[in-house]
């Protein structure tokens, strides 16, 4: 540590998510406004083990700004799981005299970095990217307002549906561990229910809490269901007991998948991936280390990766109290 950062390598990690190209183009452009060096590393980490580099600069990152996925791909690598893989990466990145990097993902992107870094003392900064915005120290995450913008799209569709057929509509979004997408998409597009992990309403509530939507005069329903979940041990199974339990509405069950990560990002996430971009390289060339470049108020922030990754995921109350009051 100390030495003057020359050569910065950038990788992506773990799910994609909308805004990691804008992420890669901008600490490119930062490396080459700085006159440093740029090494893009394909494939993740499994990349580093296999030396799978290319020397970027400005022009290469042309026109990608405005692209969904990572052009410099993403996979998990069980063998970055082992000192030897690990050691493997270090001795690519040294033999490629690339002396700092910067990894764009989440926790487990995170988690591997922060090890990698203790073991060999090796710089590296993180740019927090999964739409799940599940990453503690930073207001947003990469990804997740463009997911935001694109589940509301497919609600909106959907209820245009349950409007004309009088049916009730459980609608799956992602969010294993964290409901930040199920509670914003689920006010943002008017949905009548709203079910997260973080709380569990429980069937017989909902069937209740439905039973007195119907008495209001509601003649179709939106429930928008987080993944994780576990009012039934899945969506389907929710949707029978509903079935079961009540007799005034036609159930259909939908499952967004994977069309929340994809397609073209957000204005706000192009720039927020720019800010966060810059934030690493500068980070790097003033000598930090295991630490994320996050944003609060507006503002970039550093924040140690150890944190990031052990933050617990906090709903916002706020939030509920405003969804429980324009459901009614």
């Amino acid at each position: 540590m100390g030495e003057k950062i020359k050569n910065i390598a950038v990788l992506t990690s773990g799910g994609d998510a909308p805004g990691m190209n804008a992420a890669i183009r901008a600490v490119v452009r930062a490396c080459s406004f700085y006159k440093l060096e740029c090494t893009g590393v394909y494939r993740g980490y499994q990349g580093l083990i296999e030396a799978d580099f290319e020397t970027l600069d400005a022009r290469s990152v042309r026109n990608i700004i405005n692209k969904g996925g990572t052009f410099l791909k993403s996979t998990r690598s069980e063998e970055f799981k082992t000192k030897e893989g690990r050691k493997k990466a270090f001795e690519n990145l040294k033999a490629n005299n690339v002396d700092g990097l910067v990894v764009i993902g989440g926790d487990g992107t995170f988690t591997g970095g922060q090890l990698f870094s203790k073991e060999f003392n090796f710089p590296i900064v993180g740019i927090p990217a999964t739409i799940d915005n599940d990453i503690n120290g930073t207001d947003y995450t990469l990804g997740y307002d463009t997911a935001l913008n694109t589940v509301v799209e497919a609600i909106d569709k959907i209820r245009d549906t349950a409007s004309s057929h009088n049916r009730l509509f459980l609608i799956e979004v992602m969010g294993r561990d964290a409901g930040d997408i199920a509670l914003n998409s689920g006010i943002g597009a008017g949905a009548e229910e709203i079910l997260i992990p973080e709380e569990s309403m429980g069937a017989e509530r909902l069937i209740e809490s439905l039973k007195k939507s119907k008495k209001a005069g509601k003649t179709s329903s939106i429930i928008v269901v987080a993944e994780g979940e576990k009012s039934g041990k899945n969506i389907f199974e929710l949707a029978g007991y509903i079935e079961e339990n009540l007799d005034e509405y036609e159930i259909r069950v939908s499952v967004l998948g994977h069309i929340q990560r994809g397609g073209s990002p957000s204005c706000f996430d192009r720039v927020l991936a720019s800010k966060l971009g810059v934030g690493a390289v500068e980070a790097l060339m003033k000598n930090k280390t295991e630490i994320m470049i996050g944003i609060h108020h507006q503002k970039v922030v550093h924040v140690d990766l150890v944190t990031a990754i052990k933050g617990d995921a906090k709903i916002d109350k706020e939030l509920r109290r405003v969804a429980d009051i324009t459901s009614v």
